[in-house]
Formats: structure tokens, C-alpha cells, sequence
């Protein structure tokens, strides 16, 4: 009983220290740094191991390997391009 009343006055503790900073977060920013992830990190990741996974299945003789290799190098395009795609939305948005 005595662990379980700490407990709740350590969680109670907790969130009064954090909801200043949760209340101060903008929506904005949060976004924009998930964007800035997505597109500089996981995207060309994603295009790389297309490629890996295009070229593995050439090289084993895979009879879709013509249509892998094709569909790689399309995302491999989207994914390096996703910065430049996106200002172009922009830019026609403004």
C-alpha cells in the first residue's frame, strides 16, 4: 500500500514538471521536425534498401526481378527527390 501511494505521488510529480513543456510545444514545430525525418532520413533509406532487395533478387534469377528493379528505382527517385517535390507543392501552394 505504502509503494502504491508513492507511486501515484511520484506520477502526480512527474506531471506537474511536465505539462509546462507539453503546453509549450507548438503542433508546428513537432510536424515539421517528423517532416524533416521523414524526409532527410527514412526516405532515402527506404530507396537504398529497394535497390538492395531490386539487385538481390536480379542476381538470384528472380523472374520479377525486371519489374523490382524498375519499381526500386522509382522510389529510389522519389525518395531523393521528396525535398524538392515538396517545395515544388509549395511553392504552387503560395
Amino acid at each position: 500500500m505504502k509503494i502504491k501511494r508513492y507511486g501515484v505521488a511520484l506520477v502526480g510529480s512527474l506531471w506537474m514538471f511536465l505539462t509546462p513543456m507539453m503546453a509549450s510545444a507548438s503542433v508546428e514545430s513537432s510536424l515539421m521536425a517528423v517532416q524533416s525525418k521523414l524526409i532527410n532520413t527514412v526516405l532515402p533509406l527506404v530507396g537504398i534498401l529497394g535497390l538492395v532487395f531490386a539487385a538481390f533478387s536480379f542476381f538470384t534469377g528472380s523472374q520479377n526481378a525486371r519489374s523490382h528493379l524498375i519499381l526500386a528505382i522509382m522510389g529510389a527517385v522519389v525518395g531523393f527527390g521528396a525535398p524538392s517535390i515538396i517545395q515544388f507543392v509549395q511553392s504552387l501552394i503560395h
